[in-house]
């Protein structure tokens, strides 16, 4: 589901179903950062961990531990970038040579609407307004959840590019559907605040890809070297 989504030079390993929610082995280093943690999270954590060293083995990396940095961002070896998500049944994570993309983030959701009073704090009003649009095109699709998912995964290819918080309201999103009967597409984050520089320009676009598919909302965001 996710590596639809990304360009071919991203690997992308993801697990579905009671493989998602299986504890894993936790290399050193992890489990300190789990140690305290319920159940619940614990199987997060090492699920999508071995979906990352999965992923570094088909990049022809050695599995190493996946530790955390500031604000909980995955600190990845070195010469790699990439992006991890889990959600109740799934998990995945994307990895690509640093060389290949400045950055990238991902996303999976459950397909439900947001909790009451979600959308009204995390979405611009010109979203909103594009999003009635589409849910009168297409009722079957919980745009407001979709569109969460794409500003998780801009905020996740953000954030190593600038080692700073994005406000939800800091980048104003279109969702874009392809004319097919899957629901999916593309998206284009404009962002409010300066964007990151990239080979020295600034880049202010962050462009994806999403779709809908197995109960889940995906999403993904790359940003190319400039």
């Amino acid at each position: 589901m996710i590596e639809e989504l990304l360009p071919d030079s991203v690997v992308a390993v993801e697990m579905l179903g009671d493989e998602a929610i299986r504890e894993a082995p936790l290399y050193p280093g992890e489990a300190e950062l789990v140690a305290r943690a319920v159940p619940k999270r614990r199987r997060e954590f090492s699920a999508v961990r071995a979906c990352a060293r999965r992923a570094m083995e088909k990049l022809g990396v050695p599995a190493q531990p996946v530790l955390t940095g500031e604000r909980g961002a995955p600190r990845w070896p070195a010469g790699l970038a990439g992006s991890m998500t889990h959600c109740e049944g799934y998990c995945a994570a994307a990895l690509v040579r640093a060389g290949d993309l400045a950055s990238l983030g991902i996303d999976a959701e459950p397909h439900a609407p947001l909790p009451v009073g979600v959308a009204e704090a995390v979405l611009l009003p010109t979203e909103q307004e594009r999003l009635r649009r589409l849910a009168a095109e297409r009722p079957d699709v919980h745009w407001d959840r979709l569109l969460f998912s794409a500003k998780e995964s801009v905020y996740k290819a953000w954030f190593p590019l600038t080692g700073k918080w994005l406000d939800f309201m800091e980048a104003d999103i279109e969702l874009a559907p392809e004319p097919e009967a899957r629901p999916h597409g593309t998206l284009r984050a404009r962002l409010l605040v300066p964007g990151p520089l990239v080979g020295g320009q600034r880049v202010q676009v962050f462009e994806g890809r999403w779709s809908v598919r197995h109960s889940l909302v995906a999403s993904a965001v790359t940003v190319p070297h400039r």
